[in-house]
């Protein structure tokens, strides 16, 4: 991690209080939750069990297997980091999917504040951001699953005075249940979660050894880019194109260069 990169994660992973005009918890060291939470990519999360606003129970790693999935850690009572951190994850979903598939990956928002993040409280925080998508789910749990959740995710959180001070962390779980990268603040670039999620969509274990599938998916991933001037992905096939003229203009001139050597060796042996 070069030293400019790591102040932008600092920068980007501080924590929030969710009263907006406390200081942070001199407890919480930035760096040092920024250590734990990249230590964490590469960890399985659990099959824990879960709980979703409905009331049906969720198996957290089994019941999104296969997809990739996103994960939101927060608490309800929350009244200003939390929603606005849910409010932009909303946005970046919506275009994420727009890009990359309705059905491609899947979201669960996870209530770490277990006395009070009821099913009841986890639904009516969803409506209040006006969160109502398929494939989003908001989780409550026991105490010893949110912690080990969170440890496996390696989102720190502790109690305060002010309620809570955590880590401003968004997850990406590939379709086997490993962490796969970290997306961090209130606010985030698209690009940070809509990159890694591409490269596992694009990715896809199944297309191994099929070249059609293959192909779609090499041109997919390459194809589909971010555009700075709108705020959205777009497929892109001027890419495409221009990998296909240049492979063209090379086989042109390797066939132009065997004809004319194949006439040379002839005209020498008429001589």
């Amino acid at each position: 991690m070069t030293h400019i990169t790591k102040i932008v994660l600092l920068a980007a992973a501080t924590l929030l209080p969710c009263a907006v005009t406390a200081a942070p918890d001199d407890r919480y060291d930035p760096e040092h939750a920024l250590q734990i939470s990249q230590a964490a990519i590469g960890n399985t999360i659990g099959d824990y069990e879960l709980i979703d606003h409905l009331g049906a129970p969720v198996i957290l790693r089994s019941d999104h297997s296969g997809r990739p999935l996103v994960i939101s850690m927060i608490f309800t009572s929350c009244h200003h980091v939390c929603p606005q951190t849910t409010k932009h994850l909303a946005k970046a979903v919506d275009a994420a999917r727009e890009a990359l598939g309705t059905d491609s990956f899947d979201v669960v928002t996870i209530g770490f504040d277990t006395a009070h993040d009821t099913p009841q409280a986890m639904g009516a925080f969803a409506r209040r951001q006006g969160v109502d998508e398929p494939g989003w789910r908001f989780l409550s749990g026991s105490r010893e699953s949110i912690e080990q959740i969170s440890s496996d995710l390696g989102f720190i959180f502790f109690p305060t005075a002010r309620g809570f001070d955590h880590i401003n962390q968004t997850s990406i779980i590939n379709g086997d249940g490993l962490v796969y990268s970290q997306v961090y603040g209130v606010t985030f670039e698209l690009p940070w979660l809509v990159e890694p999620l591409k490269e596992l969509i694009f990715n896809r274990p199944e297309s191994s050894g099929h070249f059609v599938a293959g192909l779609v998916d090499r041109v997919m991933l390459f194809c589909t880019v971010y555009d700075p001037t709108t705020g959205r992905y777009r497929f892109d096939n001027s890419l495409f194109f221009q990998l296909f003229a240049g492979s063209t203009f090379i086989l042109a001139v390797f066939l132009y260069l065997v004809h004319e050597t194949i006439k040379a060796r002839r005209a020498r042996q008429l001589k």
